[in-house]
């Protein structure tokens, strides 16, 4: 059994991983609150948006597009190589277009879902979400993360927008 003393330093050296996880867990849980709202919503207030097989297409695009995208980036970003940093240490896979491909995925598949089921209180909620999440929980994230890699993550941010 471990002390207390050996599980501690273990805690000081990575004390952005917690926090980082953390925001993102709570950037998630947003998402999953408004999805509930909109569904509930939706189940009360039968509002369709279309019937159109050309809107179907492009829900359904946009939720096989997301779910790339979110296995892209959670198996991209395991490869993280962490010594050596500098700005292309960040820039494989897909956070080579985006900082944040997750948030990017997260979106398109919960939007495809809402036009595949038809569904305007669900889209409506995964545009809020989004923006909630955008502006308050990954403006965190990135302000840990330039604290965490300096320079190089500062430098990353500026070769990569959005």
């Amino acid at each position: 059994m471990e002390s207390y003393d050996e599980i501690e330093p273990t805690k000081k050296e990575h004390p952005h991983k917690n926090k980082v996880h953390r925001i993102l867990a709570h950037s998630y849980l947003i998402y999953f609150i408004l999805l509930l709202i909109g569904v509930s919503l939706d189940l009360i207030f039968r509002f369709k948006i279309s019937t159109s097989v050309t809107i179907l297409s492009v829900g359904a695009v946009f939720l096989v597009f997301g779910t790339i995208l979110i296995l892209w980036a959670q198996r991209t970003s395991r490869d993280l190589k962490k010594n050596n940093i500098s700005k292309e240490t960040f820039c494989h896979g897909p956070y080579c277009y985006t900082r944040s491909p997750t948030h990017w995925g997260l979106f398109f598949l919960i939007l495809g879902f809402g036009i595949i089921a038809n569904a305007v209180f669900v889209i409506f909620s995964t545009v809020i979400s989004f923006f909630l999440t955008r502006f308050i929980f990954l403006e965190k994230q990135e302000n840990i993360l330039a604290e965490k890699y300096g320079v190089p993550y500062l430098e990353y941010k500026k070769m990569v927008k959005f």
